[in-house]
């Protein structure tokens, strides 16, 4: 945790075994995009994306060939002791689906209701309080979650009235942002009202763009103590969402406010739907706030640098640690703290991988061809030949069990890799190829 940013006090949400709000780590969501009707599809991305590192995975339950098999979906990933809770997505006929498939209401880990379509006029107060009803009594926590592009008519018409009456009337946009997050408080009001437990609220209050997703929150984090679900609505494709969300989102991650989030990112033809969690996971890491994966160091390369050995060997070893994580973090206790530098020349390359817990430096464009390794602050040897990033490979695997396994075996094991080694004669690499 980057004892720089105090983070907001809220009111604490037990989501099935996971517990979010301050005191508790900000908890990383996604969401699947497969037909919930197909169950065996849709538990496989849950899978996928818990694998991946969601905390919280969200599925549609749009209609009763969904919500019909949200059960099975539970039982799928049960047995593949997949225990990440599901929350439901609800819209327009939810109190309608949780009455008449109560084994999906009690399956699902948390309910996902937007106020601003589950019914118009006198019904809408009706039916949200129907799933609230149904909340309680299978004592399930609730997101309440506003967006802007489903707001109550009826209260924005309501507030934008009042607004033309005063002397000095606001812009419309501020008026927006205000009835987002009063349609929240009121929500959240309602629902305690009806015997739901401040405990069990999450409330979210999403826009599309970063100026206002900054303001909304803002307000809303200063007038109530739930827990606050982070995420930029429809943030785009590619670079873009990620740049997006990534802006707005560390801005109000500095200063406190977000127990949970998640990135809203539109797949890119045959991408992977993991790419939002682990743009997520980059956020709070990058910021210090969680720790998931060990950090690889690599420069961006530039005229110094003679191949596209290092940015190969970077994302070599990136990859790897990513596949090694879910055998690692059951095994050694701290190794998301792991950081690993691969540098492409003697400029900043010896410094970087000297301050990393284990780094080499790569030979740039007219250096020697060599490349020194160092491990907790000391150059232990230098790799040459044809065979570097496997060697240093498996440097990597040995100094990871050796320091945080700390058996003798594991230490054994790496001052003999660390020997041999040295000790091999080598054919240089040719200058500007591996």
């Amino acid at each position: 945790m980057n004892a720089n940013i105090a983070r907001r006090k809220t009111r604490q949400v037990c989501i099935g075994p996971l517990t979010m709000g301050s005191g508790s780590p900000i908890v990383v969501q996604a969401m699947t995009n497969t037909d919930t009707a197909d169950a065996r599809a849709t538990a496989a991305q849950v899978e996928q994306l818990a694998l991946a590192g969601a905390e919280l995975v969200r599925i549609t339950v749009n209609g009763h060939e969904a919500a019909s098999q949200v059960a099975k979906i539970r039982e799928l990933l049960d047995a593949r002791d997949i225990k990440v809770p599901l929350v439901g997505d609800f819209h327009f006929n939810g109190h309608r689906l949780l009455a008449a498939y109560p084994e999906c209401a009690q399956a699902l880990g948390k309910y996902r209701i937007n106020p601003g379509n589950v019914g118009k006029g006198a019904r809408r107060d009706e039916q949200f309080c129907e799933m609230i009803e149904m909340a309680c009594r299978h004592g399930k926590p609730v997101r309440i979650g506003v967006n802007w592009g489903s707001l109550d008519p009826e209260l924005l018409a309501r507030m934008m009235d009042s607004n033309a009456a005063l002397a000095t009337p606001l812009a419309a946009d501020a008026v927006m942002r205000e009835a987002l997050v009063v349609s929240a408080l009121e929500s959240a009001q309602r629902a305690i009202e009806v015997g739901l437990p401040a405990e069990r609220i999450v409330l979210s209050a999403k826009v599309s763009h970063v100026q206002d997703l900054i303001a909304v929150y803002r307000n809303l984090a200063a007038r109530c103590d739930f827990a606050l679900h982070l995420g930029l609505t429809e943030a785009g494709m590619g670079s873009k969402g990620i740049v997006a969300s990534s802006t707005a989102l560390a801005v109000l991650l500095q200063e406190g406010i977000g127990d949970t989030l998640r990135i809203s990112l539109t797949p890119e033809p045959g991408g992977e739907r993991t790419r939002e969690v682990l743009v997520a996971q980059q956020i709070l890491q990058t910021m210090g706030l969680r720790a998931f994966t060990p950090s690889v160091v690599a420069c961006p390369g530039c005229g110094r640098t003679s191949s596209h050995f290092f940015q190969e060997l970077a994302q070599q070893i990136e990859d790897y640690l990513r596949q090694q994580m879910p055998i690692w973090k059951n095994r050694f206790n701290g190794i998301e703290h792991l950081q690993v530098a691969v540098m492409g020349c003697v400029v900043n390359g010896p410094g970087e991988s000297r301050l990393a817990d284990i780094g080499i430096s790569l030979p740039g464009a007219g250096e020697h061809p060599s490349a020194p390794v160092y491990m907790d602050g000391e150059r232990v040897l230098t790799l040459k030949g044809k065979t570097i990033a496997k060697e240093f490979t498996q440097l990597l695997d040995a100094y990871v069990a050796a320091r945080y396994g700390g058996e003798e075996q594991a230490r054994q094991t790496l001052s003999e890799l660390l020997k041999a080694y040295a000790a091999a004669p080598r054919e240089l690499i040719a200058h500007g190829k591996q």
